[in-house]
């Protein structure tokens, strides 16, 4: 019976269902080819990479014969009748001696003698001196419908059963020839392609794989038209110095026909990403004749070490392990180039994607539990600090330690004039009511300028702001809180008329100065808050309001900090409890 516990842990832990996610992608999109198209563009970049690095001008063991524009123009005749053309070139190849020919030219699936007569015989003598000489391949389509089409059967019978292959060649997912690969039936069967066929015949071993397609000098070739004129001449010479124990290849290089898409050019006359038909079979058979293809990672491998990778996720996410990060993609993607250079291939892309979505997919999750966290502890501490205390601390920025530290701030002190007598003659729910009401609209008032509310005490405030974010403008925000605390007690006294509750009035005082500003209180018990004369001044200052006839008094040291304005009327010298008198400003609307 399948124990459910370990299912239920697994689903419950965070981390553990993370990974498991990271690592079912991983496998994923490696057994889907989802990473195909990346593997395949930095490929081609590590090819052209070493096609400039790894410059070869050593002479080529394969030839190229053309049927370009100019030989077709030479000959007036048109492709599908070459027939006398191509007995030529057979001939010629039997004097040059070569190690094998193929041909890249499907021959016609009838007999051309009805247009003229001799076309079939002409072909047939080439093919019959060339046999004896070197061994021939004659290249071979499909129909629409996938069927193999057939030649003339004079030209296939004489070539015979070995002597006949499939021209086709394969594409990899983005139509690129970069493989060589003999699976190429309809239902991905095995089937003779004219560089396996020709390697067979020469008894070297075909193995399918990635064409280097850096390796080797770019290709070049002998127009048709140039090889008979040789043999016209008679200049045996000049046939065996181009093709003598030479694997020769003839294909069109007619304009527009036989073009394919490659990584890099493959002849001398490439200048895009296409390139003829007969150059990619050269290229093959230049592969096999060497050391064989690239050899690629194993599916199995590619995916184990995917996995091994994508471990990075139990790695504690930071700035380092990014760098870390950063150093191991680096590596593996010139490590590539390098190993590609010496004839293996490996994933470099998939492994590196497996090591970021790691290591991505954790620093994502600790980011979003980092941020569901701080809202969490938004929603629980956001009616008991201030926004900017409740900042601090979710930034990490706010040291939790009792000392504290000193700091300019200006410190509000607001009360309720005759609150105590008022309160007398009012329910307990009442009074919490009124207060609760109050207070939301004054706090409010206070966050929105930028304070700190320290506390409530009875029905008093005492709010500081400069803290715990440093600001140069303190007074100014402060006096603007007090300024706009009026307008929002004017509309709380409406809604007290409204119940036919008592209006209420309240005094402010503002001073600036220093104080020691953190945590205050037990281990056991504390609050962010502000202590010292400054906080004592303002209190008393707050207690003046009353007298002199202004809601909000200020010190000189708030007064001398604000702009100029007339609003703002000295009251002179008054004196404050337990210290000298000082000059007083008042300010009403």
């Amino acid at each position: 019976m399948l124990d459910v516990i370990p299912v239920r842990s697994l689903l419950m832990n965070p981390l553990r269902l993370g990974y498991l996610l990271v690592a079912v992608l991983v496998v994923a999109s490696i057994a889907g080819s989802l990473l195909s198209r990346p593997e395949l563009r930095w490929l081609d970049w590590q090819m052209r990479h070493l096609t400039e690095r790894m410059a070869d001008t050593t002479q080529s063991p394969v030839v190229v014969v053309g049927i370009d524009d100019a030989s077709l123009a030479e000959f007036g005749v048109p492709l599908a009748t070459l027939h006398r053309q191509l007995g030529g070139f057979f001939e010629a190849m039997a004097l040059a001696r070569p190690r094998a020919v193929g041909v890249d030219v499907v021959l016609p699936q009838t007999s051309y003698d009805r247009i003229q007569p001799g076309l079939d015989a002409a072909l047939a003598r080439g093919i019959l001196a060339l046999r004896p000489v070197a061994p021939l391949v004659l290249g071979l389509t499909a129909t629409a419908d996938g069927s193999l089409r057939p030649i003339h059967p004079l030209f296939a019978n004489l070539a015979g059963p070995e002597g006949l292959a499939l021209v086709f060649l394969p594409k990899d997912s983005d139509g690129v020839m970069r493989h060589y690969d003999e699976h190429i039936g309809s239902a991905q069967e095995t089937l003779s392609t004219l560089t396996g066929q020709l390697a067979r015949r020469l008894e070297i071993p075909v193995q399918e794989g990635l064409i280097p397609l850096f390796r080797g000098a770019r290709f070049g070739y002998v127009p048709l038209k140039d090889v008979l004129a040789w043999r016209a001449a008679g200049d045996e010479a000049r046939l065996a110095e181009a093709f003598s124990g030479k694997v020769v290849f003839l294909g069109s290089l007619l304009a527009h026909d036989d073009q394919h898409l490659v990584p890099v050019g493959l002849a001398l006359g490439d200048s895009g990403s296409t390139t003829h038909g007969v150059f990619l079979h050269a290229a093959q058979m230049r592969t096999l004749m060497a050391d064989g293809p690239i050899r690629e990672s194993p599916q199995n491998l590619v995916i184990m070490v995917a996995l091994l990778l994508s471990l990075g996720w139990w790695l504690q996410p930071g700035q380092r392990l990014w760098v870390a990060a950063l150093v191991v993609v680096s590596s593996l993607l010139a490590l590539s180039v390098e190993l590609l250079a010496a004839g293996w291939a490996i994933p470099a892309m998939t492994w590196s994607l497996a090591l970021l979505l790691g290591i991505g997919g954790r620093t994502a999750l600790e980011a979003w539990q980092s941020a569901a966290e701080r809202r969490r502890l938004r929603l629980a501490f956001d009616g008991f600090v201030s926004p900017g205390v409740l900042s601090e601390i979710l930034a990490g920025r706010l040291n939790p330690q009792l000392a504290g530290e000193r700091r300019d701030i200006c410190v509000l002190f607001s009360d309720i004039r005759s609150f105590t007598t008022m309160s007398e003659h009012m329910s307990p729910e009442a009074v919490t009511d009124l207060l609760n009401r109050y207070f939301e609209r004054m706090a409010s008032t206070i966050h929105r300028h930028g304070g700190t509310l320290d506390k409530f005490i009875g029905d008093g405030i005492m709010a500081f702001f400069g803290a715990p974010q440093a600001n140069a403008a303190a007074c100014i925000d402060a006096f603007h809180a007090a300024q706009e605390m009026l307008p929002e007690l004017d509309a709380f006294n409406r809604e007290q008329e409204a119940s036919g509750s008592p209006r209420i009035a309240i005094g402010i005082g503002l001073h600036f100065g220093p104080a020691l500003i953190g945590y205050i209180g037990a281990k056991s018990r504390h609050e962010y808050s502000a202590i010292g004369d400054t906080v004592n001044t303002a209190s008393r200052l707050e207690g003046l309001t009353k007298d002199a006839g202004y809601p909000v008094v200020l010190s000189p040291t708030v007064r001398e900090r604000l702009p100029a304005s007339d609003a703002i009327v000295s009251l002179g010298e008054h004196p404050l409890k337990g210290r000298a008198p000082i000059q007083i400003f008042g300010w009403k609307p």
